[in-house]
């Protein structure tokens, strides 16, 4: 009987996109951004675990954000992975309260720094007029999606459809 080794790589590996199910199973999360550093889905896969490692409470987000960030070597997908470490916050909790307000705010303009960082990282153009549209956004569920239109989009337009 032949044995084949088991050989892990993006076919076989979950992509974790839930920063909750990442928060769950830190080690797989991360395993997950290094099993997928080349997919498109990739900054998707970041955001959560950025989140994830922010907000673990025992101590050990520091650890696998550093083991994470080597895992990625020198390659864009660092570079996107250290700069979302420079701008997420933690959950706060106290919903409507204006530390909470001010945390959105905060969330909105550095949500709206990672697209146009994605967008300009792919090579795509911005007009002035599409800078100040997203960087004016506030809502997150409309930067959201165009953070995860801005992974394949070839014109900054691509991120506006469907409005």
């Amino acid at each position: 009987m032949m044995v084949f080794p088991l050989v892990l790589g993006p076919g076989n590996v979950p992509v974790v996109t839930d920063p909750d199910q990442a928060a769950e199973d830190l080690p797989l999360a991360v395993f997950t951004a290094l099993a997928h550093a080349k997919d498109p889905v990739l900054p998707a896969i970041l955001d959560a675990l950025a989140a994830a490692v922010v907000n673990a409470g025992d101590g050990s987000g520091k650890r696998w954000a550093e083991f994470t960030e080597i895992g990625l070597g020198d390659t864009r997908a660092r570079a996107l992975w250290r700069h979302l470490m420079a701008t997420y916050t933690p959950r706060f909790p106290g919903s409507g309260t204006l530390i909470e307000e001010t945390l959105i705010e905060g969330e909105s303009k550095g949500r709206a720094k990672d697209i146009l960082r994605i967008l300009d990282l792919r090579g795509v153009e911005v007009a002035e007029a599409d800078r100040e549209r997203i960087t004016a956004c506030a809502d997150l569920g409309t930067l959201g999606t165009w953070f995860d239109r801005a992974v394949t989009a070839t014109s900054a337009q691509e991120l506006f459809a469907d409005e």
